[in-house]
């Protein structure tokens, strides 16, 4: 929140709705992640109003949305000042023991998740992960972080057993998620284009990578938001469009901000449209986010969702990670030329066989039409 939203300050409004919206989908990533690994659902909060699968809801998303909006106007500049007076060493000692003891602490805990996903009882003793360290402090820890675990969630619960299903990509599955951000990159370039065209007369590129056209932020955006809004599909259409209004919003601010910190480069720039923040996100275009959530839960999810699920099952998963591994180099070359290219435009020669092939295979030229609106910082 520090990285995305620093630029937010003087907006403690917009501040909060975008950590609010962030800590509760960090929260669902996690609680998520935490199922899928370790079998064990840690917090629910499926009896609460408003809530996304049971791992996060709107009352403790608007609590760490709060506490994080006073973390950023208040906590956040006085941890900077006593880190900027702190001497060098005693700062990466401190960076370190923390660091050490979070990694141990981490370890603990995952250990013991492992060691008894399949029972329903903690028992203080340690796994070969710790193997390293003495039986004495095995026990300490253990037991420690066995009490505070118990202590903080008291309604853990084992993870009920998937049946599973001969149908490839069944329900908000990963290959389905996976396959949605390809058709949602694929005709989010598609919908930009012609929409630019219409608007401006113009063909111009607006695809995020050097090869094909592909919008990684719709991708992502489309992918998200299924993720996000799966169990509310069902729900009025006005629920669903102010839910992508905010989350859409959310995520292309910090879009901005990742590939200005990253790239060096702004891809958009909303300085001109009125009701903007910061020229990253504008009222309009949030509210576009939330009518294509309508239109795409509504209308278009159905119909590539059985799309999907008519793929053989013994093809797909291979199928899924061959476009993976090609959409990932894809990503990577994108991100070196654009790397390259900010570099490039400050005069700067190449120095090795590998900016030297940047350079050829990816000129300005090319660049310029791939990324006609990019703006290098």
């Amino acid at each position: 929140i520090v990285i995305f939203f620093q630029g937010l300050r003087s907006h403690p409004l917009f501040l909060f709705v975008g950590s609010t919206v962030v800590a509760g989908f960090v929260e669902w990533i996690c609680g998520t992640l935490i199922e899928k690994v370790f079998r064990r659902r840690m917090w629910d909060y499926s009896d609460r109003f408003v809530n996304i699968n049971g791992y996060a809801c709107l009352s403790y998303a608007c609590l760490f949305g709060l506490c994080a909006t006073a973390s950023i106007l208040f906590l956040f500049p006085w941890i900077r000042r006593w880190f900027g007076w702190m001497p060098g060493i005693v700062g990466k000692i401190v960076f370190l023991t923390l660091t050490a003891i979070i990694l141990v602490d981490l370890l603990g805990t995952s250990a013991i998740l492992l060691k008894r996903k399949n029972s329903g009882k903690f028992v203080p003793e340690m796994t070969e992960q710790l193997g390293k360290l003495s039986d004495r402090i095995n026990r300490s820890i253990v037991a420690l972080v066995t009490r505070r675990m118990e202590k903080a969630f008291p309604t853990m619960t084992p993870y009920p057993k998937e049946e599973k299903s001969e149908t490839f990509a069944n329900g908000c599955s990963f290959y389905k998620l996976v396959w949605l951000f390809f058709l949602g990159a694929f005709l989010g370039d598609i919908t930009e284009t012609i929409f630019c065209y219409v608007t401006t007369g113009v063909w111009m590129s607006r695809s995020s990578v050097v090869y094909g056209p592909f919008s990684i932020v719709w991708g992502l955006g489309c992918m998200l938001l299924t993720a996000f809004l799966y169990q509310s599909r069902t729900k009025r259409i006005a629920y669903i469009f102010f839910q992508g209004t905010f989350l859409g919003g959310t995520y292309e601010y910090m879009c901005s901000v990742f590939t200005e910190v990253v790239f060096g480069t702004v891809f958009w720039d909303y300085s001109h449209i009125p009701l903007n923040l910061g020229g990253r996100i504008n009222l309009l275009y949030c509210f576009f986010w939330g009518i294509a959530a309508v239109v795409w839960l509504k209308i278009f999810y159905p119909v590539f969702s059985r799309w999907i699920e008519r793929i053989p099952a013994k093809i797909g998963p291979v199928l899924s990670w061959v476009c993976i591994v090609l959409m990932a180099v894809n990503m990577l070359l994108s991100a070196a030329a654009l790397a390259r290219y900010s570099v490039r435009s400050e005069g700067a020669a190449a120095q090795n066989a590998w900016e030297q092939f940047l350079d050829e295979a990816y000129p300005d030229s090319f660049m310029q039409v791939r990324y006609p609106n990019a703006k290098l910082r």
